[in-house]
């Protein structure tokens, strides 16, 4: 079962949630951090790398001698990553998806493709959970190709937990997208609420079930609540402000490993999550 936790907007606790969750699991779990942008999983998690994978994508290059500068490739390319001048062609790599589209079309066979790095995944272990994250290069503009290739290491076997990047562009549909369930961790503040509209708006187009955890859920107002209420979205848990969680997570200290309680309430959670995905199909 694939298991993605996301939010509207970053900073509501998503990455303390998903670690806190995986580090629950009483069964054989994986973790992917496809927030690869900023990946933090691993201060958490403190996982030993056993293996270091240089990612790239295709990209286009010309051969002028064969090119007779048809334009061809640049209507073709939906991304703009090609413009044809009377006699040059240029591409802007970090435009490319690396769909291929050009080189299959051009008429006099000028193009082929060559790979180009942009970023690195890396494998290893924390404790009996596996670790799996991308690390996008400095100045790469599009991360959905590396998230792609960290949830291609997906074991259907086990339960698997997707740490998702903030917000609801396309990095966060790539990451979520196939998941049987999402959680959504917002904050009742009026921007909480805001970001959390927008995600669900998303994960209906998706089809994707998912429920809330309101985190610092005694502060604040009840908008965040009455809304979810109003939508019949399930309330899965929420989290008091507290100091003590806050100290934990700038020392890079799990939640579940010092305030043990909340090892039943995810476990507890996740085993209900299970269950009624079951009853489903």
């Amino acid at each position: 079962m694939i298991i993605s936790i996301a939010s509207g907007k970053g900073g509501t606790g998503k990455t303390t949630i998903a670690v806190s969750l995986a580090l629950s699991i009483d069964k054989e779990a994986q973790f992917l951090d496809c927030d690869v942008e900023e990946p933090n999983a691993h201060i958490f998690l403190k996982p030993e790398i056993k293996l270091s994978k240089k990612i790239s994508i295709p990209v286009p290059e010309i051969d002028e001698e064969k090119c007779d500068f048809c334009g061809k490739c640049a209507e073709v390319c939906a991304y703009n990553a090609i413009a044809v001048l009377k006699n040059n062609v240029l591409i802007f790599p970090n435009l490319c998806h690396g769909c291929g589209g050009c080189a299959l079309l051009c008429p006099q066979k000028a193009i082929k493709e060559i790979d180009r790095e942009i970023g690195i995944l890396e494998i290893g272990n924390s404790g009996g959970l596996q670790f799996i994250h991308g690390r996008l290069n400095i100045g790469e503009a599009m991360s959905p190709p590396l998230i792609r290739a960290v949830k291609k290491q997906i074991n259907p076997d086990k339960i698997v937990i997707i740490d998702a990047p903030p917000g609801t562009s396309c990095p966060v549909i790539e990451s979520v997208k196939g998941s049987d369930f999402c959680i959504l961790v917002s904050e009742p503040t009026p921007f909480g609420l805001n970001d959390l509209i927008l995600a669900v708006e998303v994960l209906r187009k998706l089809a994707i079930p998912f429920g809330v955890i309101i985190n610092r859920a005694d502060l604040g107002d009840d908008g965040l609540e009455r809304y979810c209420k109003n939508e019949h979205i399930p309330v899965l848990m929420r989290i008091p402000f507290d100091k003590k969680i806050a100290f934990l997570y700038s020392k890079g200290i799990p939640l579940v490993e010092e305030q043990k309680e909340y090892i039943t309430k995810f476990n507890d959670m996740i085993n209900h999550i299970v269950d009624k995905a079951q009853r489903s199909k």
